[in-house]
């Protein structure tokens, strides 16, 4: 088992290193942390463990996404995963959806998160866009994708600017132009570098959080 004390971020830091630990997060100050994934306190912490250790607790499985790169680098993410130009200056790419529409884009990126992220960074953009709605449950194995201000020109379109993915759903994303990077829950160090021409195709991951609730 792993045990997490800290900030709901430092759960999805964990969850990218772990294959189904069940793990148990507590909360070292609840009158700061709002307690999404960290759920409980330091004095249940003894309960917990034995709990998990005796197979009696409840575990609820949490999506993840991935996002793999066509040169077999992998990058996973509990909340989203960013796709943009290292600078967030306008990124150029060609978009593919799972029904198979295309279209090039020129915008300052993409958003694709979880259900345990709709309350995060595509909670803000689908508010701004009046579609909270749209948004996956937390525990759901759904993910919603967002383009960000998309531009149109006669080279590019804003058709495809969002959307849900479930399954073996991918969204696929080819680099037009250098500068464009992948990284999830926020972490920009940690990411995958496309070159002009590279594949990036995102989805749910095979990989699940198991937390103990």
């Amino acid at each position: 088992m792993i045990v997490v004390v800290g900030q709901d971020g430092l759960v999805a830091n964990v969850a990218k290193y772990v294959d189904g630990q069940p793990v148990i997060g507590i909360n070292p100050d609840p009158e700061r942390n709002p307690g999404v994934l960290v759920r409980h306190t330091a004095y249940a912490s003894g309960r917990l463990l034995a709990a998990v250790a005796a197979d009696r607790c409840d575990i609820e499985p949490r999506a993840m996404v991935s996002a793999g790169l066509d040169d077999g680098q992998e990058l996973l993410g509990l909340n989203d995963i960013y796709v943009g130009h290292v600078t967030h200056q306008s990124s150029r790419y060609l978009i593919g959806v799972p029904d198979g529409r295309r279209e090039r884009h020129s915008s300052s990126g993409i958003v694709i998160g979880t259900g345990t992220g709709s309350t995060g960074w595509s909670a803000s953009i689908a508010r701004e866009r009046g579609v909270e709605s749209t948004l996956p449950d937390p525990a759901s194995a759904e993910l919603s994708w967002f383009v960000r201000e998309a531009w149109p020109s006669p080279a590019t379109g804003t058709d495809l600017t969002s959307g849900r993915l479930a399954g073996e759903d991918r969204l696929e994303i080819t680099a037009q132009a250098e500068g464009l990077v992948a990284f999830a829950d926020g972490l920009e160090p940690d990411r995958l570098s496309l070159t002009y021409g590279q594949r990036l195709r995102i989805g749910v991951a095979a990989r699940r959080l198991s937390l103990v609730v």
